[in-house]
């Protein structure tokens, strides 16, 4: 792989710190309340040096996805989620990281049905090919969950898949953390509960 001139390292780093800044200020914010300006000046550039890097607001979004979801593609490929002997472990394992980052503060909140953000995301390639992706994976592992048991297989799998991918926006943790009752850990215990073991006493 060739090495990167200073300039392309400058522009690299630069272009890390406006995602980063993005994929805060969506996770305490969301898209629509996001601003350009708020961007800009989180990296402590100007708006049309942010810009040159990414053309829209819908484009700075689509990049703090894709970043996520580049995130949760290398979570799967991670020991500590490749060693796991079975399907249902391994599931749970990325539901509690996914979990984690929310807490972190470094989930973007993911866009309404109705949000000109979902429209854009819809048209960003980049963006569909991870997400496709990283459901295929998710998808072979609920499967084999339920083929073990350890999922009901009554269930289509989509509706699994989809009750995944709700806790990267779950209300719950983060209201259980402003109540300064708990500590992460136990937070992110509890939905993982919630979510893997149900409401019912066992």
């Amino acid at each position: 792989m060739a090495r990167l001139s200073f300039r392309q390292q400058m522009l690299q780093a630069r272009e890390d710190a406006i995602v980063s800044a993005v994929n805060r200020l969506l996770a305490e914010k969301g898209f629509e309340a996001m601003t350009v300006d708020e961007v800009a000046a989180d990296v402590g550039i100007a708006k049309a040096s942010l810009y040159k890097h990414f053309p829209s607001k819908e484009e700075l979004a689509a990049a703090a996805m894709v970043r996520v979801l580049n995130r949760a593609r290398a979570y799967l490929d991670s020991d500590a989620v490749r060693l796991l002997p079975r399907a249902a472990e391994r599931l749970r394992a990325v539901v509690r990281w996914t979990l984690q980052v929310q807490l972190a503060g470094e989930m973007p909140a993911l866009p309404s049905q109705n949000s000109t953000l979902r429209s854009a995301l819809l048209q960003h390639r980049e963006y569909l090919d991870r997400l496709n992706e990283v459901s295929e994976r998710l998808g072979e592992l609920i499967v084999q969950a339920q083929r073990d048991g350890d999922l009901n297989p009554a269930l289509p799998p989509e509706v699994v898949l989809y009750t995944l991918y709700a806790r990267a926006c779950d209300p719950v943790p983060p209201l259980l953390k402003s109540t300064g009752q708990y500590d992460d850990e136990r937070i992110v215990e509890m939905v993982l509960s919630t979510c893997f073991d149900g409401l019912n006493a066992r």
